[in-house]
């Protein structure tokens, strides 16, 4: 869109009367530093078993291997085996992949599992108990990884995690705050109140220390006999046993018929950079390109971070590619998902023309035809001394999933089921309103927002970068981009800045509190935004940036190799490099 007169009046006015959010919120410590490799996870057990691996001569994906098993002990609130995620890789030598290994619908599921006899949703039922898990890929997801790019051996890479779990991990601050949020649900499942909570059914607290034999029993067979101890063993005996007994319909076979994908990331340009995320099944990577495709047509660096304007224009590109996230993309071997025509740069100047400079657009109008993830994710960026780079995002969806452990396996499981659309135009755990495109039918995956992404400059990585948070994933892995190369933000500060949020329905515009100055707030009011600034999970990202800490230290040369920083929103989490 040009700038015409009326359009810089308006901008003047969004300046005069904005600040940067950042200011508002105390100074963001200094990102972490190292010249050899850096891992950013949401707890620092795992950072450091990372951190190890790098040390011992394993690369990246050796260390995403070992931190993905780390972190389904000591975090198990969103790391996980009984899951599922997405690994964006970008080899030293330039070679991209992707490896979707998501949680996938039982054979038995179907498009009305979780509707009542007058075709209701029933409350609770796709995110409680064993009704809401999806067939967990997590365990064949690194084992391909580890086979196929890494270097160490599984036993190498699994033994911190055994450790753990066998000996266990003192709780800080961080850790017992989640046991205590999560201590009604886990108290509901037997067989997770017995490892989670403590003989008087309260949970632990700081400086205690939490065991979990099941679990440690349960790696130990994965990391002696493979997946298939997961996939084709007792493990998977084991919860299909508690399935089927407590209401679920997971069978044998949908553990003997998973497999992971391999596919084609998803890549686009901004401003001279080459992103490269996650494809289909989730929408991740198409949307953030989508979005920064409208983007590029507007000068951000000039409207500053947090002026009316720009919020305005972010807001309007968030609505249209959210309406094409919920209405278009699907499971790609089930759905024809049209990524070329989303991707297209005409496509996104079609979307700016379509953006009044002065007034806020209507979800309603942008309803399409025929149409009737929060910290219970986790997201780590690794890197090594080669350059070779890992985004990882990884979930059990709901906080601690779907609250259930099957027997003795000590293994949580998901409640991915909630991802899928129960029923077009009834929204999920995460407010989405979604399409038929995501509808629930046997050996699907549901569509997702996670979005481990990794950004090049000529040739040579320059960031990586992911968050959890649901919905918003998209929205807050966005918003790091843009901070860094729009704003002039350091890794740190790009992570830890007020964060807004638009999903098309509802038709809302979610402000982190204290993110837009009273005047701004009154701006975006006047052009008819409804604003909802109440405290909301805002995620926990957690980025890398190559060459420096920000835009201008890496221009000036002399800046640290690696610079790592957590999102300061863990509580548990911790960047390192050495």
């Amino acid at each position: 869109m040009p700038l015409t007169r009326r359009t810089l009046i308006a901008v003047s006015l969004s300046l005069t009367f904005a600040f940067t959010p950042a200011a508002v919120f105390a100074a963001s410590p200094t990102p972490a530093k190292g010249e050899h490799g850096m891992v950013v996870t949401a707890q620092h057990l795992a950072t450091e078993v990372g951190v190890d691996v790098l040390k011992k001569g394993g690369n990246a994906v050796d260390a995403a291997v070992a931190v993905g098993y780390a972190l389904a002990v000591v975090y198990p609130n969103a790391g996980n085996i009984g899951g599922g995620g997405f690994m964006t890789v970008r080899m030293k030598d330039g070679r991209t992949t992707f490896l979707d290994f998501r949680e996938r619908a039982p054979l038995a599921a179907t498009k009305t599992m979780y509707l009542d006899k007058d075709g209701k949703p029933i409350k609770g039922a796709s995110l409680d108990g064993y009704l809401a898990v999806g067939v967990p890929g997590s365990v064949a997801g690194f084992e391909m990884a580890r086979e196929k790019y890494g270097t160490l051996s599984r036993q190498d890479l699994m033994a911190p995690a055994i450790a753990y779990a066998k000996d266990g991990f003192v709780l800080n601050q961080g850790d017992a705050a989640t046991f205590a949020g999560s201590a009604d649900r886990l108290a509901k499942d037997p067989a997770a109140a017995a490892i989670f909570l403590k003989k008087d059914g309260k949970p632990y607290g700081i400086g205690e220390k939490l065991v979990q034999p099941g679990l440690a029993a349960s790696l130990s067979a994965i990391s002696e006999k493979g997946p298939d101890a997961f996939y084709k063993g007792t493990i998977a005996d084991e919860i299909v046993k508690a399935s089927g007994a407590k209401g679920g319909i997971l069978a044998k076979g949908d553990f003997e018929q998973y497999a992971v994908r391999e596919l084609k990331p998803v890549t686009c340009s901004y401003r001279g950079y080459e992103i490269i995320s996650s494809p289909p099944p989730s929408s991740g990577g198409v949307i953030i390109c989508e979005i920064l495709n409208v983007l590029e047509g507007y000068p951000l660096s000039y409207l500053r971070a947090g002026s009316a304007e720009t919020v305005h224009v972010m807001v309007e590109a968030m609505r249209h590619a959210y309406v094409d996230r919920n209405s278009a993309l699907g499971d790609p071997d089930f759905v024809d998902n049209p990524v070329s025509k989303l991707l297209d740069k005409n496509y996104a100047k079609d979307i700016r023309d379509k953006i009044d400079p002065f007034r806020a657009g209507v979800s309603k109008e942008l309803m399409p035809k025929g149409f009737g993830e929060s910290k219970e994710t986790t997201h780590y960026s690794i890197i090594d001394k080669d350059g070779n780079a890992v985004a990882v995002t990884y979930t059990l969806n709901g906080s601690f999933g779907a609250g259930v452990v099957a027997g003795g396996t000590g293994i949580l499981l998901n409640n991915e089921m909630d991802d899928f659309t129960q029923k077009p135009g009834v929204p999920n755990l995460y407010g989405l309103v979604q399409g038929e495109a995501n509808a629930i039918q046997p050996k699907k995956t549901p569509l997702s927002s996670m979005s481990p992404t990794i950004v090049t400059k000529d040739g040579n990585p320059f960031m990586v970068i992911g968050s959890p948070g649901g919905s918003r994933i998209i929205t807050i892995t966005l918003e790091a981009i843009v901070n860094v190369i729009d704003h002039g933000m350091d890794i740190q500060q790009a992570i830890d800045a007020p964060r807004i949020h638009h999903q098309w329905l509802p038709d809302t515009v979610y402000v982190e509190p204290f993110g837009l100055s009273p005047d701004t707030e009154k701006l975006l009011a006047a052009m008819g935004y409804h604003l909802d600034l109440s405290d909301q999970t805002w995620g926990q990202a957690a980025g890398i940036l190559v060459g420096g800490k920000s835009l201008a230290e890496i221009e000036k040369g002399g800046g640290a190799r690696y610079n790592g920083a957590i999102d300061s929103r863990a509580a548990a989490g911790e960047a390192l490099g050495y």
